[in-house]
């Protein structure tokens, strides 16, 4: 992959990193700042704990999106960023637009979706 379309996938990566670092702050600052003294009965009471059970839900899922942005930068420093750990051959450049934190080829990845499958 050449340097400038390598620059163009990192700049990438860490706007979105930036993007949920952000988020995560926010949600700390606001969404979970609510007291149960402030909510009057257990109706409400519920509905806030289930709020914030989708928003811990959500925080995970952006905590887990950002390890993998931390290792497709690690892969950018090492000089493997767009190749299949399956098969080694490069990843398509529409799927590491797509997704670019990809570690399979398209082919690689429908195969271990279809082996998932089966066996789940």
């Amino acid at each position: 992959m050449d340097a400038k379309t390598l620059a163009k996938f990192k700049k990438i990566l860490l706007d979105e990193k930036q993007r949920l670092l952000n988020n995560s702050k926010n949600a700390l600052k606001h969404e979970l700042a609510l007291s149960p003294d402030d909510l009057p009965d257990e109706t409400d009471l519920a509905a806030s704990e289930i709020n914030q059970n989708l928003i811990f839900k959500l925080r995970d899922r952006e905590r887990q999106l950002i390890a993998k942005i931390d290792d497709a930068l690690k892969r950018m420093d090492e000089g493997n960023f767009g190749i299949c750990e399956d098969c080694e051959e490069p990843i398509e450049p529409k799927r590491l637009e797509a997704r670019p934190v990809s570690t399979l080829c398209l082919s690689c990845k429908e195969r271990q979706e279809h082996r998932e499958k089966i066996y789940a």
